[in-house]
């Protein structure tokens, strides 16, 4: 199993406990995924350490928005990849989220579009959050520079409709579903799951939050997504191997 969206902010001991956890599930590669300084520098730690099982994507979250301008964030990420000597395999997690800041739109927007022209700069696919701001997400996504010869990348931890993911499947991006596709009230969201193109599905934890039916309530790890891969597999009428097999294969197209 591929775990496409993991964060790491803990102690060196505490991420080589989760790690060995996921190895042990039959978690074979995880993405290590940014959004704020702090994330930013787990990330790369984690991948530092398992370079054979993890990935790394840094950027800035929408929660970073105000607190600087977005250009200087943008430099930022450069002088990560520069001094670290790192090679991210995608930019984020980066997006929109109205839910909790709407107030925030304008430089939620700006800033994305500038992580955005930089994922095309490098040829990096991205990992996107969008929260309640379909429209604005689109909109940016269709300015938005693209080349031809990278993957787009994902939306992760999906919770929108139909239209919207369907919207999102013709523009050339993956959609990822994690242990909210579990939960007891989310049928709406299981059959958005069910109509995913089989070569667009990605499974994900977006631990250590959002722990995944049976474990609500605990820390979540990437050890879990099998629980999210096995709901798939009984809301797509397939079976568990299946649906490892078709998310791992999508995720290497995206993130190697």
């Amino acid at each position: 199993m591929f775990d496409t969206h993991a964060h790491f902010e803990g102690s060196p001991l505490e991420t080589e406990t989760v790690l060995r956890h996921a190895a042990e599930a039959g978690v074979t590669a995880i993405v290590a995924v940014g959004g704020s300084p702090a994330l930013n520098a787990g990330a790369i730690a984690a991948a530092a350490a398992h370079p054979e099982s993890v990935r790394v994507a840094i950027g800035f979250d929408r929660d970073q928005a105000t607190a600087a301008d977005p250009e200087v964030w943008c430099e930022t990420l450069w002088m990560l990849v520069r001094d670290q000597g790192i090679k991210p395999a995608a930019i984020g997690e980066i997006g929109l989220d109205y839910h909790y800041a709407r107030e925030t739109r304008h430089e939620q927007c700006a800033l994305f579009a500038a992580q955005l022209r930089l994922a095309d700069e490098w040829g990096l696919p991205v990992s996107i959050h969008t929260r309640e701001a379909d429209d604005d997400t689109l909109r940016i996504l269709d300015e938005a520079p693209w080349r031809q010869d990278h993957p787009r990348g994902v939306i992760h931890c999906f919770t929108g409709d139909a239209p919207f993911a369907q919207a999102l499947v013709a523009r050339g991006f993956a959609i990822s579903f994690s242990g909210i596709v579990t939960f007891r009230n989310a049928d709406p969201l299981r059959a958005v799951a069910a109509t995913i193109p089989e070569d667009r599905l990605l499974i994900e934890t977006d631990s250590p939050f959002l722990a995944p039916v049976p474990k609500r309530g605990e820390r979540n790890e990437p050890a879990y997504v099998r629980y999210v891969a096995q709901c798939l597999a009984d809301v797509r009428k397939t079976s568990l191997a299946a649906i490892d097999a078709c998310t791992t294969r999508n995720a290497q197209m995206i993130f190697g």
